[in-house]
């Protein structure tokens, strides 16, 4: 991370250039926030700008600002900015528009960029076509509109590609803090990852929440993922979009596959960063990683006062990788202690409201819930619309149970609305993490416990030399049996002749395939389990110029897709699944970034639904699973070594035995 962001992300003093009303709005917004420090509107007419002193011309200014906010054209914009590096400037936001965001109806906008960058030199800038940002910890805003966001002492930091989404955002009402609100633009000289980098050195920062539209360097990446690990700033991910995969000549059934996403999945796995699906998943697991930071498992407990709760949230979890573990004899004796005979005992647990309204029971019951063996215990709570007197003793049972046992705990309710923004910033203060939402609570509890180590094996980033042609079967496994992949035995074969003679030097039965189709059962191309006798006649009839001829394997437990796919904006996508004629009818797969690992190989092997089947099902033998592994260490051998010119390998069946791994069919495309 080569830029300096400190002075531009925490500026002593801000310069504001240009006067309309979106560059007022930068200096009434700092001023609303009570940002302390210098500020100096940049204009050439005006005596002043919304009750600071103007100056013509920004080589009047005092000295050069720490941070620069430039709302002029986007021709005198890049003017500005070099005049802003050359004094020696922090930073800058350039908020202009049409570059290179606008390229498909001006062909100007892409060279203007380039000049933009051109004359920023080593100066960080944010955009163009950016917002700029929100520091509510000292409040400076190089913030051109109205916005949702108060002063904190610490809290979460926010960036995004999207200015409309960060207005959104700033606008929440879920007691969330929120010390940065970032918007990236253009990202014409600073990348997403490089910001965020900056953002973690913060210590004010507790987790940065990253809304990603695509991937830039890949190394910058995996260098922000160590950084904030080392830090202990959680990274979470709401990643939208779809990246630009040059398959347009795609012929394996592995990149149909996995599609565009599985790369980026892959990647944030391997970043140890957690994916969540929505805005409202986004801001909740934002919350509960202020509060308490990484879960270390999935481990939860449940209270209500409604039998129908416990059953909601019970089979809302299904699915979702938490589990409820069996209540212990401790936690029985607490509960029984707190609520009497009356209340059955289990997690989730319904007690009923035998004890509402007392504050102290109330707090012994819900603290019964807590414990080691739990990473987080949720009380479910609806507070009503109406008159919320008689519910204070909820709120205040939640505060007793953090204070007095330490113990991670949430109040969550059914739905957003019934959990009123006071009582929510109440509960946030006294560190009780205020779930607005059951399916919320669910998607940011296992979030937070995904949270883990980034690899540091560097990614296998592809060359960029465009894939022109498809190796021959015999070929593709011969390259990688060159690398520890187990072929059968085999023989190419132009003629029945050859035919014949090539069933002398192997075992019957035999697979005799058509050579040159991508796939061959499709043209019935392939004829399984053909006798030495029958093998000329089959060869004939399958009519291509090469034959490929080879040995039948037995006693298959389980056929596999072992494929990899060269993807420009993630590296090489790594997808395990169900192979052979399930490939497309399951749909069964799991994808990792290469170089991988036998442990990771195990774990996703373990994730995809044929694993009964390598386990060995219902009383049947089980694959070797060492001999799979290391077949799949084989083709990622191949792929590093061919790195530089690789589109595709495909092993398409890996038939999987007790006692071997053989693949039977290969592809390869490269350049």
């Amino acid at each position: 991370m080569s830029k300096e962001f400190s002075r531009l992300l925490r500026p002593k003093s801000i310069a504001v250039i240009g006067g309309g009303a979106w560059c007022q709005q930068v200096i009434q917004q700092s001023q609303l926030m009570g940002y302390a420090g210098d500020i100096w509107p940049v204009h050439p007419k005006a005596a002043e700008l919304a009750g600071h002193k103007a100056y013509a011309q920004l080589e009047d200014l005092p000295s050069a600002p720490d941070a620069a906010f430039v709302g002029i054209n986007r021709h005198a914009t890049i003017e500005a900015v070099q005049i802003l590096s050359e004094m020696g400037s922090g930073g800058a936001v350039c908020f202009a528009s049409g570059f290179s965001e606008a390229v498909a109806e001006d062909d100007m906008g892409g060279d203007l960029q380039s000049e933009l960058i051109k004359a920023a030199g080593s100066m960080p800038i944010l955009g163009p076509n950016c917002y700029g940002f929100i520091n509510a910890l000292d409040g400076a805003l190089l913030w051109p509109d109205q916005h949702g966001a108060v002063p904190v002492e610490r809290g979460v930091a926010i960036l995004t590609q999207s200015s409309n989404i960060s207005i959104n955002l700033t606008m929440q009402r879920r007691a969330l803090p929120i010390a940065y609100m970032v918007t990236c633009g253009n990202m014409a000289q600073t990348s997403q990852a490089e910001i965020a980098a900056a953002l973690v050195d913060d210590p004010r920062v507790t987790a940065v929440g990253l809304h990603i539209e695509g991937f830039k360097d890949i190394r910058e990446w995996e260098a922000l993922a160590v950084k904030a690990f080392e830090k202990d700033v959680s990274l979470i991910a709401l990643k939208v979009g779809a990246s630009e995969q040059a398959q347009a000549a795609t012929v394996s059934h592995t990149a149909s596959l996995a599609g565009s996403d599985a790369g980026a999945q892959a990647l944030l796995n391997r970043l140890g960063i957690p994916r969540l699906k929505s805005l409202p998943e986004f801001l909740e697991t934002l919350k509960l990683l202020h509060c308490y930071g990484p879960l270390t498992g999935a481990n939860i407990a449940s209270i209500s006062c409604s039998g129908g709760e416990a059953s909601l949230i019970a089979d809302m979890a299904v699915g979702t990788g938490l589990s409820f573990p069996k209540l212990s004899q401790d936690k029985e004796t607490r509960l029984r202690d707190a609520l009497g005979p009356m209340v059955a005992l289990n997690n989730p647990l319904d007690y009923h409201t035998y004890v509402w309204r007392d504050e102290a029971a109330m707090a012994r019951a819900w603290a019964g819930m807590t414990g080691d063996d739990i990473d987080l215990t949720i009380s479910i709570v609806d507070y009503p619309t109406t008159d919320l007197t008689d519910w204070a003793c909820a709120t205040n049972a939640a505060l007793k149970v953090r204070e007095e046992t330490g113990a991670r705990f949430a109040v969550a309710a059914t739905l957003p609305e019934l959990l009123p923004e006071d009582v929510a910033q109440t509960l946030m203060a006294g560190e009780v993490v205020p779930f607005m939402g059951l399916s919320e609570t669910l998607a940011a509890t296992r979030a937070a416990g995904q949270i883990c180590a980034p690899s540091h094996e560097p990614i296998c980033l592809p060359g960029d030399l465009e894939a022109k042609r498809i190796l021959t079967e015999a070929d593709a496994k011969q390259a990688l049996a060159e690398h520890g992949l187990r072929v059968p035995q085999n023989r190419s074969v132009r003629s029945a002749e050859e035919a014949q003679c090539a069933t002398h030097e192997m075992n019957a039965p035999f697979a005799v395939k058509g050579v040159g189709l991508a796939h061959k059962s499709e043209h019935a191309a392939v004829r399984l389990g053909v006798q030495a006798s029958d093998v000329p006649k089959v060869a004939t009839e399958i009519g291509t110029d090469e034959i490929l001829i080879e040995e039948m394997i037995s006693g298959t437990v389980a056929e596999l897709l072992v494929g990899v796919v060269r993807d420009p904006a993630h590296g090489f996508v790594l997808t395990l699944g169900a192979g052979g004629v399930l490939t497309e009818i399951l749909r069964d797969t799991t994808s990792l970034l290469i170089p991988t690992t036998p442990d990771e190989i195990r774990g996703a092997l373990g994730a995809l639904k044929i694993a009964p089947l390598l386990a060995g099902y219902r009383g049947q033998p089980a694959a070797d699973m060492d001999e799979i592994i290391a077949a799949v260490l084989a083709v990622q051998n191949y792929v590093v070594h061919n790195a530089d010119t690789l589109s595709e390998v495909e092993i398409n069946p890996l038939l999987c035995t007790p006692t071997r791994a053989v693949a039977v069919d290969a592809l390869i495309r490269k350049a």
